[in-house]
Formats: structure tokens, sequence, C-alpha cells
């Protein structure tokens, strides 16, 4: 896979990332558990595949997602030379609270579980789910915090993570991210970042586009997970997903390579963050990402229904 630059900065990535927010057990997000076991093997897959790219979170399954990863880069003697390991600052989960002790406090979190020095990527977190947004973007605050850290030589590169892109993208603009992260807003389902992603691309901000699997539907099918962007789905939210499945199957072409390969065709894209919680699925998202899909399929794939709104509007957000 040929690297792609982050931004001005020197870290260079392959156009395929690791998201591990499953390896750190969230059956409250996903539906299923995820045992320490299972997410070990599935690290080491990661470590041991082509792709140099793997993104986590502080909060992810409240601190096991890094723990597990930080166990398995202890057990290698050290992360893999040239990999670019992507983690977040994120508020305090009891009280909302996400000012700038609690970055660093974050960061220091994080630092000690993954037995790093410095981060390669940091992204501030989720600041919608935040008690006071103020707290994060005025003066003195987490994304003041957020640079400190970069100029202190403890992150490479820093980044915006977060789902609602009407807040997201006033921040983006207000500050000079190397980086952005969004989740869900960009898949054959949905297309409600397009025009942040415009803006990023003309900025020489890296995109990342996380979640393509529209949270794992596209990837597992409906009749296995009925959940829409973390969502328990009923039949009428399962329609748009049953229609890329049909048009899939006519062109005998597995959604969850189109759905990835959607994803990562974009030129804008710099790296796209697919989700895998266990071994086996790590060969399988290889393999979908080197997919050759004609024009054909793309061009009538046009015709496929996506929507434009905030496909996590009316979510409930639960961190486990």
């Amino acid at each position: 896979m040929k690297k792609r630059r982050i931004g001005k900065t020197p870290l260079e990535v392959t156009p395929l990332c690791f998201g591990t927010s499953a390896l750190g057990d969230m059956p409250d997000t996903y539906g299923y558990a995820v045992d320490e076991d299972r997410a070990y093997a599935t690290i080491r897959a990661i470590f041991d595949s082509e792709v140099n790219f793997l993104d986590t979170s502080r909060n992810y399954g409240f601190g096991r997602s890094e723990e597990r990863i930080g166990a398995v880069i202890r057990e290698r003697g050290g992360l893999p030379d040239g990999f670019v390991l992507s983690t977040k600052l994120d508020r305090d989960m009891d009280t909302g609270r996400f000012d700038a002790s609690r970055a660093r406090q974050s960061l220091e979190e994080s630092l000690s579980v993954l037995r790093l020095d410095r981060i390669p990527l940091l992204h501030l977190h989720d600041p919608e789910h935040a008690r006071d947004l103020g707290e994060i973007t005025g003066k003195g605050g987490a994304l003041e915090e957020l640079f400190k850290i970069k100029e202190e030589g403890l992150a490479e590169a820093v980044g915006l993570a977060m789902g609602r892109v009407d807040m997201m993208l006033p921040i983006l603009k207000s500050w000079p991210f190397d980086a952005l992260i969004s989740h869900n807003r960009f898949t054959l389902l949905n297309r409600s970042a397009d025009g942040m992603f415009d803006y990023a691309h003309d900025n020489n901000i890296a995109v990342l586009n996380a979640a393509p699997y529209a949270g794992g539907v596209l990837a597992k099918g409906s009749a296995e997970m009925r959940r829409v962007t973390y969502q328990e789905a009923d039949d009428a939210m399962l329609v748009p997903v049953r229609q890329v499945e049909e048009y899939c199957a006519q062109h005998r072409v597995a959604p969850g390579a189109a759905a990835l390969r959607f994803s990562m065709r974009d030129p804008r894209i710099t790296s796209t963050i697919a989700g895998v919680s266990r071994p086996e699925r790590v060969a399988e998202t290889l393999a979908w990402a080197t997919t050759d899909l004609s024009d054909a399929f793309w061009k009538d794939a046009r015709d496929l229904p996506a929507s434009f709104d905030d496909p996590e509007a009316n979510r409930a957000y639960k961190p486990g």
C-alpha cells in the first residue's frame, strides 16, 4: 500500500487504518462482547499486516482498548518501526469535564497504558458529548492544551475526531489541525460529511473516514446485525441497507467490499478507518480493500439512496 502524508507533518500512513473500539469490549455499542484473548489475537494480526496505522481512544471500553493494545506493544518490545498509532484525548466519563487539566490527564493515562513516550497522532475526541463546549474551545481550554502537547513534542500530529458536522466544521476552521476523523457520515448510506471533506482537502487537513460499514451492518449483513450506526434498527431503518445488499448481490460483490472501496477510492480521503473485532477480519478487510470494482458498478451505485441528514441525530450515546 502506497503511504500518504498526514497534512504537512512527516507522518505517512497506509490508505487503510484498523479501528479498535470494539476490541475494548463495547457490547452496548456493537451488540457483542470481545474478550482479552480475542482482542490480543486481533491486535497481533494488525501489527503483522501490511497496514501501518491503528486508531484507538482513551474512552473505548472505558480504557480497555488502549490497555489491550499496550499489552501487545509491551509483548513486542515497542511499537513496530514505522507504525502510526492514533489515539484521542477524552473527557472525564463520569462528569463530562473536558478542560485543559482533563486533556493533560487523558494524555498521561494514554502514554502510561500504551507504554509510549509520545503519541504519533493525537485527536481531541467527542466535544459534543462534553459538559461545556466553552471549556474545550475557550482560552486555556482543552484545544489549547492539545496544541501545547504538540509543541512539547508529545504528539507528532493533532486532529479533531467527532460526529456532528455542524459543530465540527466551525472548530476545524478555527484551529490548525493536521487531521480529522469523521465517522458514519460518509458511507454508502450517508453523505453528510461531504462538504466538510471538501474543506479539509482544500486546506491540507488529512481526512480519516471512519466507520465505512455504518457501524458494522454493511460488513456483517442486516440478517446478522440489526444495528445501523450503533443504534438498534427497525425494518424501516434497514431498507437502505437491504437495497445496498441487493445491488451488491446482483453484481456478485460483498457489501463490505463495496462499502470499504467507496471510501478508499475517494481522492479526498487520506485513510479509511475500518473496525475489526477478530483476527480473521484483518485478512478479510485487506482482501476487500484490494477488490477491483468496475466503473459500471460505481456508475449505477450512484442511484442507491443516500441520506445527508445526521445519522446519529437520535442516538442515545452509550460509552460501553
